[in-house]
């Protein structure tokens, strides 16, 4: 169980460290999102 966490703790470590801010984070989830909606949008289609 702990190995797990402290997969979890670096791979979320990487993935912050990967944006300069956290604002950048921000956006890059926003990003993320929308394509989501977007490939929802263009399935239904």
């Amino acid at each position: 169980m702990r190995k797990i966490a402290l997969l979890a703790i670096v791979a979320a470590t990487f993935a912050i460290s990967a944006c300069n801010t956290l604002s950048g984070a921000g956006r890059d989830v926003s990003a993320a999102g929308s394509a989501v909606t977007s490939t929802a949008e263009d399935a239904k289609h």
